[in-house]
């Protein structure tokens, strides 16, 4: 039986025991962006939160995806009804900074008596979510990063048994598998998450100036000037040989249908979605995932990190806090938290003793979770640097939305990829620049 049925009839349960008590209760809210699977299983983690006392209740409603969950706290807060914890993606977190909605994580754990080892969260993830000077004003909830996910037995019609470790390999493999008949080598849709960020964090290359964004409104992207445009001319190349295709619901399925029933043999994509194609393989698809290619592989940086974390808003009561606070030492523990968390969804632990936890009891030996490893190991390749511990700019969504147009622009030939590329800064630029205006005078943290 998989474990989210597990907790979900616990969750009945628990919920029919308690549910006398439920009117005297403290209660409060909280809002989460998941959506589908992910979602069902936040909403059982609060039920079974619920389940496992009766002074607290959190009402967890979902926003409909993490720009909504954005878009809907704001306007809350504005209006004074806003939750009193909110789930927000990564990109979010400027935004969340400078909005001054917020009460810091590591102020809310002093002041609630949470005992929290912030030393304790990989640095990877810690870094994305932290201020300029290391202080942690959210709570790490769900996390992920990108690897490469390969078939197998497609390799071994090339006489190979291993996967490519850098970019030129994997051309090399890709032209050999084109003349072994293997239509589809690899392939990649438009998220700037993989084919930007990713890219740019494990070969140590800045996106912007100003490390990333980190010291202050001022930066600007400078992806045009890096060896992403040579990236991107390599995927065009790609493409126009016939080793790769571009793969989007647009163009008959998603990537990860694509790799899931063999259609396309390697993918670069989140951890988060090892559980999916696990549900999802055709009968037989032999395959598994390692880090994704470099440049250099002799000069490979930590990747960073994706998913969300959970912030505590300004302006509720000290009851709702006290509650809040209970509910937080619950999903940040390493059972109720990191272990629900992972073994029912395909994201990774957020802290080493969570990992130690999954991997000394087995975890990771079971064939369904075979291979999650890997993210940890990627986060980990290095120690941090200001290039590698996460990108910091305004209206974040806007910028992955014009490297999509670039790419876009380059693959249909209406563009050179170099001209493409360069517009997509320019306008990226644009929103920096208005964004700082719109936080004229403000620091960021």
């Amino acid at each position: 039986m998989k474990p989210y049925i597990l907790g979900a009839i616990s969750c009945s349960l628990l919920a029919l025991a308690s549910a006398a008590n439920a009117n005297d209760r403290i209660k409060f809210d909280f809002w989460h962006g998941l959506t589908g699977q992910l979602g069902e299983v936040v909403e059982r983690q609060c039920a079974l939160f619920n389940g496992s006392q009766t002074e607290y209740e959190v009402t967890c409603t979902g926003q409909g995806g993490y720009d909504m969950a954005e878009q809907n706290t704001i306007a809350a807060f504005r209006a004074g009804e806003q939750p009193t914890i909110v789930q927000m993606y990564e990109i979010g977190t400027v935004n969340f900074m400078l909005s001054g909605a917020i009460y810091p994580a590591n102020q809310f754990a002093k002041d609630h008596g949470l005992d929290i080892d912030w030393s304790a969260y990989f640095p990877g993830i810690a870094n994305y979510y932290a201020t300029s000077t290391g202080e942690m004003w959210s709570f790490p909830y769900n996390s992920s990063t990108a690897v490469f996910y390969w078939n197998k037995d497609a390799w071994a019609k090339i006489g190979k048994d291993h996967a490519p470790q850098t970019w030129d390999e994997l051309g090399a493999d890709l032209a050999a598998m084109k003349e072994a008949g293997i239509e589809c080598g690899f392939a990649f849709d438009y998220d700037a998450w993989m084919n930007l960020e990713q890219f740019s964090a494990v070969n140590a290359l800045p996106v912007a100036t100003m490390d990333n964004g980190y010291g202050g409104l001022g930066a600007e992207v400078t992806f045009h000037e890096t060896p992403f445009v040579d990236h991107m001319q390599r995927y065009k190349d790609w493409v126009d040989q016939g080793f790769a295709r571009v793969q989007t619901q647009q163009t008959g399925k998603s990537l990860v249908q694509a790799f899931a029933d063999g259609t396309c043999a390697s993918m670069v994509h989140t951890i988060g979605n090892h559980s999916v194609i696990k549900d999802t393989q055709v009968d037989g698809l032999n395959w598994d995932v390692t880090l994704m290619p470099v440049i250099d592989v002799d000069n490979r940086h930590n990747s960073i990190v994706g998913g969300a974390a959970l912030w505590v808003l300004q302006g509720k009561s000290p009851e709702e806090y006290k509650a809040a606070a209970a509910f937080l030492a619950y999903v940040t523990g390493a059972e109720t938290g990191e272990r629900y968390m992972v073994e029912n969804t395909g994201y990774i632990p957020v802290t080493l003793p969570g990992f130690e936890l999954l991997k000394n009891s087995g975890f990771y030996e079971q064939d369904r979770f075979r291979g999650r490893e890997v993210a940890i190991a990627s986060l980990t390749a290095s120690d941090v640097t200001p290039l590698t511990r996460g990108i910091r700019l305004g209206n974040h969504i806007a910028i992955r939305n014009e490297i999509r147009t670039a790419m876009e622009t380059f693959l249909s030939g209406k563009a050179d990829v170099k001209t493409a590329v360069t517009e997509a800064a320019e306008r990226s630029n644009q929103t920096l620049r208005r964004f700082e205006q719109t936080y004229r005078g403000a620091e960021l943290p």
